[in-house]
């Protein structure tokens, strides 16, 4: 569920809020979370993680029909 480009967006508000918050116990940048997005049929499910971990050690997973999916709603907008 989601593209890639997605994801990001994602995760960078989720990082944006997260900083906004300016609690004590949070770091005050590049916060670490882990987000489980469940969808409404039990294979439809995504994970968002902070985009600065992700890497070469640490590839993001893509799936090429939501990566379609992503780009056709991009073309609608």
């Amino acid at each position: 569920m989601f593209s890639m480009e997605q994801k990001q967006h994602i995760a960078n508000e989720i990082e944006r809020l997260l900083l906004s918050l300016e609690h004590p116990e949070m770091p005050k940048e590049k916060p670490i979370f882990h987000l489980t997005v469940f969808g409404k049929e039990d294979w439809s499910w995504a994970e968002i993680k902070p985009n600065h971990t992700l890497g070469i050690d640490n590839p993001p997973t893509i799936n090429l029909f939501n990566e379609r999916l992503g780009k056709e709603r991009k073309d609608l907008v």
